[in-house]
């Protein structure tokens, strides 16, 4: 549904050559229709479990002229930080309104970097490598964040944020019976017992 509604927003002003739901379909996609800007998010199911930096890491050289930029609901560091270092020309948020979204997709095409502006700590980091993370590369907070899926981190971060299960589903294109199963899971992996002690978590380890 959302591809659908980006492709609407996008036709009248661009050629959709084509579109990929994992990450094998879009490698092969890539490799065969060698697109001028490559749109991709950053959780895509499929492949060896990197999402879109696997898919970058593995087109980038069978379509060495396309140009990639990320469009995904997380702005965590880590995110932002895997894409970059993938090789992506840009990085926006979901929350991008249509004529922004146009004009980051010309721009990247035109040879420019885009992020969206709250990005920008985020992406100097990547570039200088520095840690993502905020907490000095602490192994056991990365561990503890792995045991987490990537719907079930972009659920964590929005709540965390202070979204409501009605808005973090409208948000994620998914039910609020979803969101719910969802947050049922971070709550019982990370062992906390509700949101106010999720923020907690996510505030200390600088990921929302």
């Amino acid at each position: 549904m959302f591809r659908a509604g980006v492709i609407a927003t996008l036709q009248p002003y661009f050629h959709i050559v084509g579109q990929a739901a994992d990450v094998e379909g879009s490698i092969a996609m890539i490799a065969d229709i060698r697109p001028d800007v490559v749109l991709l998010d950053v959780h895509v199911p499929g492949g060896e479990g990197g999402g879109g930096a696997e898919i970058l890491a593995k087109s980038q050289p069978l379509s060495p002229a396309s140009a990639f930029l990320a469009l995904s609901v997380s702005d965590s560091p880590q995110d932002v930080g895997s894409v970059i270092r993938a090789g992506a020309r840009g990085y926006v948020t979901k929350t991008i309104t249509g004529d922004d979204l146009i004009s980051s997709i010309k721009q990247v095409h035109e040879g420019y970097a885009v992020f969206s502006p709250k990005l920008a700590g985020f992406v100097l980091s990547a570039f200088q490598g520095a840690p993502m993370d905020g907490a000095g590369g602490a192994r056991g907070r990365d561990e503890e964040l792995d045991l987490l899926s990537g719907r079930e981190q972009e659920v964590m971060r929005l709540i965390a944020r202070g979204y409501t299960y009605k808005e973090v589903a409208a948000e994620l294109f998914i039910s609020i019976k979803t969101v719910e199963t969802h947050m049922s899971n971070v709550l019982r992996k990370l062992q906390l017992s509700n949101r106010t002690e999720l923020t907690r978590w996510a505030a200390d380890r600088r990921i929302v």
